[in-house]
């Protein structure tokens, strides 16, 4: 993740549907934001409309009206702007730990792509202020908590409209935290005065579960593919089989994930001696436990659902977020998209694959650790057992994130608590559901690494012993782990190791390196 200023490619909005790489591009990469003739014009047209209506001597949502369960109450023009100032004040009620710079980043991204769009009816100042934000990396402090995910996630977008206005709190490019006037001031940014129905647009989107989403599905495109690297390490580690995961065997059941996943262990398994059952050990088992043969199964379950959940994210990136909004004919009309259901569902059906895949990589490294199903390793890959312990507790600390990612795949938008005196009596809870996905896809990376850490040392221990080599995609993957994490030998302080795998994982080179041979397709 990075918030500092980068040579990106500027993302240009219009009228036209943001795509999940745009969302990344800016919120991990500082990618600049620009803002299309297109978009300026639709936004010019969507104030028209306001400014029309708020004119008018019948009450309008948003326009002249309170909010929420103050909905039938009358606002006159001269409160206006304080209806506003006052509605983003009272909702920035955040609590609880910051949220991650790139969470914000795509939450206010997502929020100017729904600005853009014209049917919310800001003035085109108020995306031209977004846009100069994020392109000065001014993120606005925005809390763990504070979103039910309907009405929008309205305090995490409030505090970021707050920032806009000239109050709360930023932080910087350089990662210090400052008073919104006075960052927004050195940046060259005039700070907002929002007008009638400004401040209800700037909080009342689905954004900040979106982001979530966008970002949990780019991680997870990649991690999909460490699992499937780990799985078929660790095979090699145990002198399993591949045949198992032949292609015709796998077309028999054409799920489009299972392909996948199986193409990517036999990428991986290719020109392998270790599953040839070749060399003076050579054993044959009739079959393979199923944490190893049923591994396209379960990872390609993965891939399906990403698949879906992808689909989800892409329509939401495809859509206006507000309430009310402007019709394409010109009317003001409440409406309930704001709900984040799904969204919601999307973020809590992650959370299962999630931890599954997590579950059977624990299960394949325990296989590696136990002499009586690790087919001639050492105890707990130990270099002396008994003396030492080698990778018995990495299992311990594999097992304990196991058990708190399927915790975390609770689902959170069953959970539904009723608000603001009974008007939003239902609610998504799609911002717990993001949070929670989070922490779920940080564990996931952790285990998996792990699994990678100690079938690298398995194979490591099988030719010391006089075993073949492994894959050229296994034996390329474990020279870059060799240059931060050395070979067996005594007990080590073994944190500081299981940190530099899931740095390897985190920044991409252990499946660059199996790619480099030609491995993991998919």
């Amino acid at each position: 993740m990075s918030s500092a200023r980068t040579s990106a490619a500027p993302v240009v909005l219009g009228v036209g549907a943001l795509s999940r790489a745009d969302v990344v591009a800016v919120a991990r990469e500082g990618a600049p934001v620009r803002l299309g003739e297109d978009a300026l014009t639709a936004m010019a047209a969507g104030r028209d409309v306001i400014d029309a209506l708020a004119a008018d001597t019948v009450p309008h949502y948003g326009v002249s009206t309170g909010f929420g369960a103050l909905a039938s109450t009358s606002i006159p023009a001269e409160r206006r702007v304080d209806l506003q100032r006052s509605l983003v004040r009272s909702h920035a009620a955040g609590s609880g730990p910051h949220v991650e710079t790139e969470v914000v980043r795509a939450l206010m991204l997502l929020r100017l792509s729904t600005l853009t769009t014209g049917h919310t009816g800001v003035r085109p100042v108020v995306g031209s202020t977004y846009a100069a934000m994020l392109d000065a990396h001014l993120s606005p402090v925005v809390h763990e908590y504070g979103s039910l995910g309907c009405s929008g996630d309205l305090a995490p977008l409030a505090h970021c409209a707050l920032a806009a206005t000239g109050e709360g709190e930023v932080v910087g490019p350089d990662g210090v935290q400052r008073p919104a006037a006075e960052a927004l001031a050195a940046a060259g940014i005039d700070p907002l005065t929002l007008v009638e129905k400004e401040g209800l647009a700037l909080i009342n989107g689905t954004d900040g579960m979106l982001g979530m989403l966008v970002l949990a599905l780019a991680d997870l495109e990649e991690l999909v593919s460490v699992a499937d690297l780990a799985a078929a390490m660790t095979i090699e580690a145990l002198r399993g089989t591949d045949a198992v995961f032949a292609a015709d065997l796998q077309a028999l059941r054409p799920h489009p994930g299972q392909a996948a996943s199986a193409a990517n262990l036999r990428s991986v398994l290719a020109g392998s001696s270790l599953v040839a059952h070749t060399g003076t050990s050579a054993f044959v088992r009739v079959q393979d436990a199923y944490s190893l043969r049923c591994s396209p199964q379960v990872h390609g379950a993965a891939r399906d659902t990403m698949a879906h959940c992808a689909t989800v994210a892409d329509r939401e990136l495809a859509s206006a977020v507000d309430n009310p909004v402007i019709t394409d004919d010109g009317r003001l009309e409440s409406n309930g998209n704001f709900h984040g259901a799904p969204v919601a569902y999307a973020l809590d059906f992650l959370a299962i694959p999630v931890a599954d895949l997590a579950s059977m990589s624990e299960r394949r490294t325990d296989r590696m650790l136990d002499t009586a199903r690790s087919h001639g390793l050492t105890p707990f890959l130990a270099d002396d057992p008994g003396v030492d312990s080698g990778h018995m507790i990495a299992q311990y600390t594999q097992a304990g994130l196991v058990a708190e990612l399927k915790r975390l795949a609770v689902p959170a938008s069953v959970d539904s608590l009723p608000s603001s005196a009974m008007q939003e009596d239902h609610v998504s809870l799609g911002w717990s559901a993001g949070r929670k996905l989070r922490r779920a896809v940080d564990g996931l990376r952790q285990v998996l690494a792990i699994e990678i850490l100690s079938a690298a040392r398995a194979l490591d221990l099988r030719e010391r012993a006089g075993e073949p080599a492994p894959s050229a995609a296994s034996a390329a993957v474990r020279a870059v782990l060799r240059t931060k994490v050395p070979g067996p030998g005594p007990d080590r302080y073994l944190a500081p190791e299981i940190a530099a795998a899931v740095d390897l994982v985190r920044d991409g080179q252990l499946l660059a390196a199996a790619r480099a041979t030609g491995a993991l397709p998919h």
